[in-house]
């Protein structure tokens, strides 16, 4: 395949699409060759550099969406035109937040995993934030990897002022639980700053992380229905543990986990709470009143029971319409399109999910 040039953004057009109120929470980028992420490497680590993805469960069929092939020929996800084509345009999107996954959790070396994520930072910011944002449609996410929280901490520094960057990022996959203490550097420099701090599935188990689920599972499907484990202990721990009384202006985002599995867990975790509460007196109040104040959850992929008032209810059951906020996962085969993710939605629960909380988190 021969090396595509960097892509020159089109001038704007005379015909704006008209706004529907939608906040996609989860669109994926890439770039259109790998040399755009090589030269944003720091002198030292590019002879390391490859591009990867997870390489443990492949996805049995196919990860994209079929119609996701850009006409020019460039990789999915890696041109802006058409991906406005199929977001902005067609659904009337006014915001999109972009999240890169180059999985650096997994990576043994923790210094050469946030040089990895900082050429993926300078890349976004460069391309999707700057050259690719004439409308400002855009909005990024700064990724960084928890086994370095020093390292970490210093990259959301260092692009906390870009006016596009609303959030952190990193993989669910990690080497221990996320509100064991070893992570309050990352917490503290989210807080102090004003972002809010994302986990998004897909890595669990892969390098040097570990997997939630008891040993290794045999088949994709199994790995990718319990990517709800990976959430539960992270979110969890950090209940217990005290995250949010260290850091009472700390707000979390859980991305493409799932949401139904929310209200039986915190069911079950007040109630021992309720026994146990003497192990953690660092806790003024019952775990699951932390959640409004926050966490956040993105709604793809929504899990449809076979009657729609069952998902109504439990919409309700999780209070979506303080912390669900929608997501699409484009251009990944189970994307879900905002006309058919939900039954018809009431207000204002149908704007809570699919806008306002949304642009409360972000500040847009």
């Amino acid at each position: 395949m021969n090396q595509q040039t960097a892509h020159e953004p089109s001038a704007p057009e005379t015909v704006t699409p008209k706004k529907q109120g939608i906040i996609d929470c989860d669109v994926h980028v890439s770039p259109q060759h790998p040399e755009q992420i090589r030269r944003h490497i720091a002198p030292g680590w590019q002879d390391r550099f490859a591009m990867s993805g997870r390489d443990l469960y492949g996805h049995p069929t196919y990860v994209n969406r079929t119609d996701a092939n850009p006409p020019s020929g460039l990789p999915v996800g890696s041109d802006p035109d058409f991906l406005r084509k199929q977001l902005v345009d067609e659904y009337g999107m006014d915001h999109l937040i972009l999240i890169q996954r180059p999985f650096t959790n997994p990576q043994p070396n923790p210094e050469f995993a946030t040089a990895l994520a900082a050429a993926w930072n300078g890349w976004i910011a460069e391309t999707w934030l700057d050259a690719y944002n004439h409308d400002h449609v855009f909005k990024g996410s700064i990724c960084v990897s928890t086994q370095d929280p020093a390292g970490a901490a210093r990259e959301i520094e260092r692009w906390a002022g870009h006016p596009h960057f609303v959030q952190v990022v990193t993989d669910s996959a990690s080497a221990a639980a996320y509100g064991q203490r070893q992570f309050d550097p990352i917490y503290e420099a989210c807080q102090r700053l004003g972002l809010p701090f994302a986990m998004h599935a897909g890595a669990d188990g892969t390098g040097i992380t570990s997997i939630p689920s008891s040993g290794y599972p045999t088949h994709y499907i199994e790995w990718s229905t319990l990517h709800v484990l990976s959430y539960q202990t992270h979110l969890v721990s950090m209940l217990v543990e005290g995250v949010f009384e260290r850091f009472p202006e700390l707000k979390v985002v859980l991305v493409e986990g799932g949401v139904s599995w929310l209200p039986a867990l915190l069911w079950r975790l007040d109630t021992q709470y309720g026994r146990f509460k003497k192990e953690l007196p660092w806790l003024s109040r019952k775990p699951s009143e932390y959640i409004r104040d926050h966490v956040r959850f993105t709604s793809q992929p929504i899990e449809r029971p076979e009657q729609d008032r069952h998902l109504l209810k439990m919409l309700e059951l999780m209070d979506a319409e303080h912390i669900l906020m929608f997501s699409s996962d484009y251009p990944h085969w189970d994307f879900d399109s905002p006309r058919l993710a939900f039954p018809k939605l009431p207000e204002p629960l149908r704007s809570r999910i699919y806008y306002e909380n949304a642009r409360e988190l972000y500040r847009l």
